[in-house]
């Protein structure tokens, strides 16, 4: 992983590119094909899922979004952060190779994908299952293995979110919920699960609405 430290954007998602390359070929035996690798801060949530969300101009290349929430990176180690990469490389095998559930549901075959890469789903409550599910790092996983084997040779999260540290930094107290449906919006505090009742779907912070992709979110427990 290159530690150029005079241009930031080429540590990070070079970076972050060959970490999804490493697992890719480590955890999924290289199956999965190559996914647009972004920075979003998504309140409440460590990352993200988007099934074809970005194209080429004439549309003759379709590829999804991972994106990780750059906001944990302070407060969590290199191994945590990069296992969230991991666990949305499982939804977006699912989604190619699998049978994903609606509106985002975290079910049981996405939990067998993450269990066999080394990470144990949780949603809060034991339960592996449920719109709302984030994970943990099983010892000596395949994950735990591969994992320790790229910092090993290397690899780190060099770049953090300091702007929520800043002295004086303004904190949002309400947030925009939008349905990814049809686009109706609520406000209110931060962290909220709410739903669209007309659509019966999960209402999503700080994104824009859209219609052609699913969001399968990583939450911050």
């Amino acid at each position: 992983m290159s530690h150029n430290t005079k241009d930031p954007t080429r540590v990070t998602y070079v970076g972050l590119t060959e970490a999804y390359d490493w697992f890719n070929a480590r955890l999924f035996g290289g199956e999965l094909p190559a996914a647009l690798i972004t920075m979003q801060r998504r309140r409440g949530s460590f990352g993200y899922f988007a099934s074809e969300r970005f194209g080429t101009r004439d549309r003759s290349d379709i590829v999804d979004e991972i994106a990780l929430n750059p906001v944990h990176f302070e407060e969590r180690s290199d191994d945590k952060i990069l296992s969230t990469l991991v666990h949305e490389m499982c939804h977006l095998w699912q989604f190619r190779f699998g049978k994903p559930s609606r509106g985002g549901y975290h079910n049981k075959e996405w939990v067998a994908k993450m269990k066999s890469v080394g990470l144990q789903p949780d949603n809060g409550s034991g339960r592996e299952t449920g719109q709302s599910v984030t994970h943990s790092i099983i010892p000596e996983g395949p994950f735990a293995s591969a994992c320790a084997e790229l910092l090993e040779d290397g690899a780190r999260i060099d770049y953090v979110d300091v702007w929520s540290q800043r002295e004086g930094a303004v904190r949002k107290t309400r947030t925009k919920y939008t349905c990814p449906s049809c686009g109706a919006n609520a406000w209110g505090k931060p962290d909220l699960h709410i739903g669209c009742r007309d659509c019966d779907l999960p209402m999503l912070s700080d994104i824009p609405a859209a219609t052609d992709f699913v969001l399968y979110d990583t939450h911050a427990s």
